[in-house]
């Protein structure tokens, strides 16, 4: 719906319509199920009789913002009436300081290393929310200061690479048999040489042309080593990264079939990312946290489905990834909203060493 139009429409709503809207949502996210009249007047602080809160839903009802699952049942929400409620109606829980200060130190724990702070993150979203949490990491464009490899026992090794605005990022390879300890110390002294002030696929292509052209100084467990190391980057340079976490939790409150099949339908969005994250990219041209409901956004259209998001700063301040959950559309949206905003302010002030 047209934000003008929801703003009209919000503000034609009386007292007593927006009040029942508001507790036949709240039914809804609480239990899943339609609420009835006889429900409504009897929870209704005023005095109202049955069939005047029947007269209301059905006015609501036509306005597209209730509807009857069945012939004799009660109403739920459309995706229209859950809009209205979130932009108009829904009151949004602050954090408490305790509550603050669990996110800071659940995302502080993983260090510097970027990709290790957004999985953590993603893990405590998706724990507070009942959700999966997911987030888009950082384009790979940065400029390179340093690649270094460290033994980590028999036959495997780290890749580690920093970048000049002090991000760090690490991978895990299998090494060849027979690979020496001074083979990823020759290793890591011709890989930082040639991306000092590089981006990766600069210092990808100079690389490869070299060992391509065999100027490079290496034998050949080691030329191997340095192709391995520039490979956990491969295809990485100008592309979002998208991390998932706590898809399980999708399954633990399905009511229905039609839950279990909208749940079948995200598990296959989640699988195939590349709408996701075109979402995700456009919601960083955006202020502050984002959400989308079912079919209302083309690049997302799941029926049934919300997405709760934030976008994040960089070191340079600006917008750089976003954060937050993904899940059935009966969710704690006033719970979720403040704890994906924070947890996005709180990435930032990490990644910008604040």
């Amino acid at each position: 719906m047209p934000e003008l139009a929801m703003t009209r429409m919000i503000n034609e709503l009386n007292g007593r319509s927006r009040t029942i809207l508001r507790h036949v949502v709240d039914t809804y996210l609480e239990t899943g199920e339609p609420t009835g009249s006889r429900t409504l007047a009897r929870l209704l602080d005023m005095e109202i009789s049955p069939a005047t809160v029947r007269n209301v839903m059905a006015d609501l009802q036509d306005a597209g913002l209730l509807y009857s699952p069945h012939t004799s049942a009660g109403r739920l929400p459309t995706e229209a009436g859950l809009r209205l409620f979130i932009d108009g109606i829904l009151e949004v829980g602050c954090l408490s300081d305790l509550e603050r200060a669990s996110i800071e130190n659940q995302c502080d724990t993983a260090g510097r290393d970027i990709q290790h702070v957004l999985a953590e993150a993603t893990k405590m979203l998706s724990g507070l929310s009942n959700c999966a949490g997911l987030v888009a990491a950082p384009k790979q464009d940065a400029r390179l200061k340093h690649i270094e490899f460290v033994a980590l026992g028999p036959g495997r090794a780290m890749v580690i690479l920093v970048t000049a605005d002090g991000n760090v990022e690490n991978r895990i390879i299998n090494l060849l048999p027979g690979m020496p300890a001074s083979a990823l110390v020759e290793g890591s002294n011709y890989l930082s040489a040639r991306v000092l002030g590089r981006t990766l696929d600069q210092a990808r292509q100079q690389i490869r042309a070299e060992l391509d052209a065999h100027r490079a100084d290496l034998d050949t467990l080691t030329q191997r080593l340095v192709e391995d190391g520039l490979a956990m980057w491969s295809g990485e340079e100008g592309a979002r990264s998208l991390i998932i976490s706590g898809t399980d939790r999708l399954l633990d409150d399905i009511l229905a079939i039609e839950d279990l099949e909208r749940v079948r339908a995200l598990f296959g969005a989640l699988e195939t990312k590349e709408g996701l994250i075109n979402l995700l990219d456009a919601t960083m041209d955006a202020e502050g946290v984002q959400i989308f409901i079912g079919t209302e956004d083309p690049s997302f259209g799941l029926a049934g489905c919300s997405m709760v998001i934030a976008p994040y700063a960089g070191s340079r301040k600006q917008i750089v990834g976003a954060i937050g959950v993904i899940g059935p559309t009966r969710i704690n949206y006033a719970r979720i909203i403040p704890v994906v905003d924070y947890t996005a302010q709180v990435i930032g002030r990490i990644l910008s060493g604040t």
